[in-house]
């Protein structure tokens, strides 16, 4: 051994007494005289003393370059002295305790751990062994070993089972129950050694489990220390499935159980709140496996912990105990069945083609007996045979800790852009047909020089509308009130003579044209006292009232009172009792097929009270104000198009947000703040069902597999319906009073993606929280778990002049429940569960119909309908526009391919010729039918398009843009979250559509491909999408590059030379567009996008500039809007900016201007700042895009897997701020804009 150096070490100086100290002892060492046992023993206290009083001492022992550690080690290992034994070990222990883990890296790093080790073998080969010494070797040997994310030796427990110490430790135990001084250390030890799977198995077998229930029991302040140390030893033990078949079989589950009960009562003031746990964690660990599970049921473990657990509520200290005793109940609660015939859609279309391969090839093959709603998991992790091996820890040890994701494309050859056209040149002459432009010479256009048309028609600008109310609130007749009857029965009123004129509530012939005379004369009465009624708008929504009108039919408007005879109508309700008011409504007729309009909001009337014709009934207009109505809806327009919108159920009724239409509320919509605790509580609720089965109700209320659900009549239950375009909610359960479960269709020919929800509720009441719960969500984290609220639509606030979508929900979570995927609808995998998202809504008006959302609706008729509004309102001298049919889809329906330039300033062959050769731009959008944010920020696009401000005209003089506006009619029609009805995500098909099963994306590509061979690429692709769980608005693009920055191989070794001209637009975006995200953008190309869109036109076509723009559907945590839900308005703005974006790229691609700014192209740096993450392959988990939460165990959707989360005390807690209290209800959040 090397002799201290006294003089080359700056870290130990030449007077310093412990290194004087220390030369010495390594003198002794060195010369090996037993002699001087005495001169050791002396040496050894002084330093132990040293080391005890000064922490100086502490640090040059175990400073950088000290060989202090090594000299006491080798002291150790020579001495043969016990008392010299005896102090190093407490030199040694007071080294450790104090530093943290470094310290005890050093020891371990010196050889400290073997040395130990054979010490304790030699030390117990004495008889008795001396116990002095065994509680000094087994305290330090426990402060050495793995604790928790801190390994100080990472091979202990490998190192103990090869030197034999394992037993060495338990059998002291055994020996020495009443000596709690010995035995408290060693059990620390067996704690430590436990952390490895084979050595827990080992001590097991010899009767270690048994040995720990007899040294923890009920309450008692004695050797509280023991038992915390015991109970964490039994709970590192019980980790292993052995020795947790070993607890149940010998029935210590309900010992458990009863001792926690004991500390449970008689710890008032959880003083001992750590024992507690202790004996929670070990019923963790013993219900991971079925047989632990089942054991805790028989036991009444599930009511004893949610008994226990509510009295620990009023206790913030304690909400360890809360967050354990939730983890372990909804780990046992059993799993059930969801309660459905067949978890495939309620809706079937047959395929023309069936694929050959892949989920929808699987479906189709399935018998019809196959029942494929059932978890075929049998658990039968209870009868492997332990596979524990002593490989499984240490390849632990070894794994990488840095990310890697496997998805990442690391293949040159595959990244490297190579234009494939695939299909024969003369074949894709078809698309000819698309490109007119291209061969237009305008010479029958009159191009003379005229006044812009204004894109804004001025007869609909704001102004006061007369629409049907149910009238003003009386608080004290509030119970009064009669609802309308929609006209079930057509058949006897579908005659000719009512199919001439298109009206949305028909009246009998007889008195059509006279009431109509009528209602026009009373509505220019209305023009002139209010000179700023919209009359389109009152074209549009005063039909409603021309069925059920009576003869004494009232109009308020703004004080003054018309009244206006009447014939009464064959259909008109009545009622048996008094009513303050009527609103009229019903079915609609109309040339071709019928739409009726969904229910207005009023007191229900029975079928037969309706053939009494003797009682009148009342109807009321308001004159309403509405501030900012927009130009491209028309409700006479939507209910035409909807006539011939081809739904797969033959949807005839329209919903009420669709026909009058949307405008964005005028107040902000912060995202919503959590009040603490809101998931446990909802947990403990759904837990409540199986402890107290007779409260549950479990009555259907709405069944799209059952025609004959009837709807119920009793008052205090809530109607649904989904019946309409676009609508999703399948199945509806009253589970209490006031709660509901929900379960959500899959997409057709599938049997999952489950998110979408668009429903109709009616029948409610003012003051009550209904909590509604979806119950089949698959995902498995949500943005609700983030401050976003689901959206609703209120007719009776439309109809008082407030016809706009609004975040609503309280209470509002997502978490994992007991409803069991079975394996058909988990792609494979046993054993998943269903997510539930779960939010509580007060209704603000009696009788009300409302409707609920995931996102901001926007339908396929509502497509149709804005693109015939546009096309009406261009002025055809200053804007090139042209609508095509791209082709049809599955169900027969049109898939719009639209147009969209400025028209030459005149017929000269210059100007044909700038027109001819502008740079194209493609755009499409709506693949992801669930994705309705991408339909509003696509509006914004068009409207900016076709506005006549001189930036988009500069904007169409510098592109021709095509435009797909709806990839996947289909799926928007039938409420598909994902899927079209081929029953395979559109987005996935790039690579190789097939024109019969995916015929929007074929002939997509075919345009694109048809671009490509006339050399007329276009300059950016952008496919515009939604995103479920991150905020703020971002793009993916895709570069060889970034892509080989993510992976371990260099991209300078790889030659690669790369236009990065990629990244000007969503720089500019990012600098014009407040929503806009750069960090959060990425340019990586996955494997698993490789068929995507954004992929395939960038690697097939040849587009550089080939991008995805990811939407948020909750919010932004930056910028302008940071903290605010997202609305139609800022998607919209998002989609106009994007066209702006467009006008700076060309200017910035310009020949003028070809050189790029280096500040729009500093990748390095920003890569730097801000890593992109790349998302999972796979569709049903993605990567966290958030922080993990504050309130780790109660807020994880996950929080009832198999992880052992670390709670310390308070760890876990979350203290709401003062704000956050006052902020827990979204309504008391909205602020008034200026």
């Amino acid at each position: 051994m090397n002799k201290v150096k006294t003089t080359s070490e700056k870290s130990l100086p030449n007077n310093s007494r412990i290194v004087a100290l220390l030369t010495q002892l390594e003198k002794i060492n060195s010369e090996s005289l037993l002699v001087e046992a005495d001169t050791a023993r002396y040496v050894t206290s002084k330093i132990l003393h040293l080391a005890q009083s000064q922490e100086k001492t502490r640090k040059e022992m175990t400073a950088k370059g000290s060989t202090g550690v090594e000299v006491i080690l080798s002291t150790l290992e020579n001495t043969r002295d016990l008392q010299t034994t005896l102090n190093i070990l407490s030199i040694l222990i007071e080294l450790v305790s104090v530093g943290g883990g470094r310290r005890a890296c050093i020891l371990v790093s010196k050889g400290g751990t073997q040395t130990l080790l054979q010490l304790l073998l030699g030390a117990s080969k004495d008889s008795p062994p001396n116990e002095e010494l065994m509680v000094q070797l087994h305290s330090l040997l426990a402060k050495i070993g793995p604790k928790g994310n801190h390994s100080r030796d990472k091979k202990f427990g490998v190192k103990a089972r090869i030197n034999g110490a394992l037993n060495i430790s338990l059998n002291l135990v055994k020996q020495n129950l009443q000596n709690h001084r010995l035995i408290l250390p060693c059990l620390q030890v067996l704690r430590v050694y436990s952390t490895n799977s084979v050595n827990a198995v080992s001590l097991g077998k010899n009767g270690v489990v048994e040995l720990m229930f007899k040294i923890i029991g009920p309450f008692s302040k004695k050797n509280t220390g023991l038992m915390k140390v015991a109970l964490d030893t039994l709970a590192a033990l019980l980790k292993s499935k052995t020795n947790a078949r070993r607890a149940v079989d010998r029935g210590y589950v309900q010992v458990l159980l009863t001792i926690y009960v004991d500390w449970h009562r008689h710890d008032s003031r959880h003083r001992h709140m750590l024992i507690r746990k202790g004996i929670l964690q070990c019923i963790k660990s013993v219900t991971n496996i079925k047989l632990g599970r089942k054991a805790f049921i028989d036991a009444n473990g599930m009511k004893i912990l949610y008994n226990t657990s509510q009295d620990c509520l009023a206790v913030r200290t304690l909400d360890p105990l809360v967050n354990t005793s939730s983890l372990i109940m909804r780990k046992c609660f059993p799993k059930n069945r969801l309660p459905l015939p067949t978890i495939k859609s309620a809706f079937h279309f047959q395929l023309p083609v069936i694929p050959t391969s892949g989920p929808v090839a699987q479906l189709y093959s399935l018998p019809p007996e196959v029942d494929d709603v059932v978890d075929e998991s049998d658990d039968n992790d209870d009868i492997e045979t332990e596979t524990e091996t002593e490989t499984e820890n240490e390849n632990e040890d070894d794994k990488d800790q840095h990310f890697k994701n496997d998805d990442i494309e690391t293949d040159i050859d595959k990244l490297k852009p190579k234009q494939e056209l695939g299909r024969p040149i003369e074949e894709l002459k078809i698309y000819e047909q698309f490109f007119p432009e291209l061969a237009e010479n305008f010479q029958e256009y009159d191009l003379v020089s005229k006044e812009p048309k204004p894109f804004a028609s001025a007869t609909n600008l704001g102004g006061p509308i007369v629409v049907p109310t149910a009238g003003d609130e009386h608080p004290a007749e509030a119970n009064q009130s009669v609802k309308g009857i929609a006209v079930k029965d057509r058949s006897s009123l579908q005659m000719e003579e009512y199919n001439k004129r298109p009206c949305l509530l028909d009246l009998p012939k007889k008195d059509h044209n006279k009431d109509s005379l009528q209602l026009q004369n009373d509505q220019k009465k209305l023009l002139s006292s209010c000179q700023c009624l919209s009359q389109e708008i009152v074209k549009g929504l005063d039909r409603i009232t021309l069925q059920n009108t009576s003869k004494n039919e009232q109009y308020y408007s703004t004080g003054c009172l018309i009244k206006k005879e009447s014939k009464t109508s064959l259909t008109t309700p009545t009622c048996n009792k008094p009513c303050q008011h009527v609103s009229s409504c019903g079915s609609g007729l109309f040339e071709g097929p019928s739409v009726q309009l969904g229910k207005l909001c009023c007191t229900g009337v029975d079928p037969e009270e309706e053939e009494d014709s003797s009682s009148h009934s009342s109807g009321e207009q308001v004159l309403l104000e509405v501030p900012d109505m927009l130009p491209l809806h028309d409700p006479d327009l939507y209910i035409e198009i909807v006539k011939n919108t081809k739904s797969v159920p033959e949807y005839s009724e329209v919903a009420y947000p669709d026909y009058f239409g949307h405008i964005p509320p005028p107040f902000k919509e912060p995202i919503l703040e959590r009040p603490y605790g809101v998931q446990r509580t909802k947990i403990a609720q759904d837990i409540e069902r199986l402890i107290h089965q007779n409260d549950i109700i479990d009555r259907v209320v709405y069944d799209l597999d059952n025609s004959s659900c009837s709807v119920p009549e009793e008052g205090d239950i809530l109607k649904f319906n989904s019946k309409f375009e676009s609508g999703n909610l399948r199945k509806v359960i009253q589970i209490r009073k006031n709660e509901y479960d929900l379960i959500l269709n899959s997409d057709i020919n599938s049997n999952h993606y489950h998110q979408w929800f668009y429903f109709e509720v009616s029948g409610m009441k003012t003051g009550i929280g209904y909590r509604f719960n979806i119950i089949n969500c698959e995902k498995s984290n949500s943005q609700f778990n983030y401050g976003m609220q689901p959206l609703m639509y209120s007719v009776q606030e439309a109809l008082n002049a407030r016809p706009w979508w609004s975040r609503v929900g309280t209470d509002i979570c997502y978490y994992k429940n007991h409803f069991s995927r079975s394996s058909i609808a988990a792609g494979g995998q046993k054993g998943k569960s269903y997510y539930t998202i779960t939010f509580t809504v007060s209704f603000p008006h009696k009788d009300d119909v409302c409707y609920f959302a995931y996102h901001y609706p926007y339908t396929y008729s509502t497509l149709k309908m804005h693109l015939q509004k546009l096309e009406s309102m261009h002025n055809p001298q200053q804007i090139y526009f042209r609508e095509d049919v791209l082709c049809e889809t599955l169900a027969g329906n049109s898939c719009p391919l639209v147009t969209i330039t400025a028209t030459p300033e005149s017929n000269y062959y210059e100007h044909v010729c700038q027109f001819r050769n502008r740079p194209y731009v493609f755009l499409s959008a709506r693949v992801h039918p669930g994705e309705t944010n991408a339909s509003w920020v696509m509006k914004g696009t068009l409207e900016y398009l076709m506005s006549s401000s001189p930036a988009a005209q500069s904007l169409r003089e510098s592109y021709i843009f095509k435009i797909v506006p709806m990839l996947n009619p289909d799926g928007v029609i039938n409420g598909n979250h994902r899927c079209s009805l081929s029953g395979e995500d559109l987005n996935r098909q790039w690579q190789n559509p097939n024109p019969d099963l995916h015929p929007t994306i074929y002939h997509a590509k075919g345009l694109l491909q048809y671009m490509a061979t006339i050399k007329r690429l276009p300059l950016v692709y952008c496919d515009y999408h939604g995103h479920s769980r991150k905020k703020n608005v971002f793009m993916y693009g895709c570069s060889i590059k970034e892509t080989m920055w993510h992976t371990n191989v260099s991209a300078a070794s790889c030659d690669v030379i790369e236009d990065l001209g990629y990244r000007a637009l969503p720089k500019i975006l990012s600098q014009t567009a407040p929503a806009f995200c750069m960090s959060s953008c990425s340019f990586v190309v996955e494997k698993s996008k490789e068929s995507t869109a954004r992929v395939v036109v960038w690697r097939e076509i040849g587009v550089q500039r080939s991008y995805t723009m990811e939407s948020t559907l909750c919010g932004c945590d930056q910028g302008k809007y940071k903290g605010l839900q997202i609305g139609t308005r800022e998607l919209e703005e998002m989609g106009a900016k994007f066209c702006v974006g467009l006008l700076r790229l060309k200017r910035l691609t310009s020949p003028l201007e070809h050189n790029l700014p280096s500040s729009l192209l500093d990748i390095e740096n920003e890569l730097i700042e801000s890593s992109c993450k790349v998302t999972s392959p796979t569709t049903y988990v993605l990567d966290e895009d958030e922080p993990r939460f504050l309130e780790e165990v109660d807020y994880s959707a996950e929080s009832n897997d198999e992880q052992d989360v670390e709670l310390v005390d308070n760890a876990g807690d979350y203290e709401p701020s003062i704000q956050e209290d006052a902020l827990s209800d979204s309504e008391a959040t909205r602020i008034q804009l200026p």
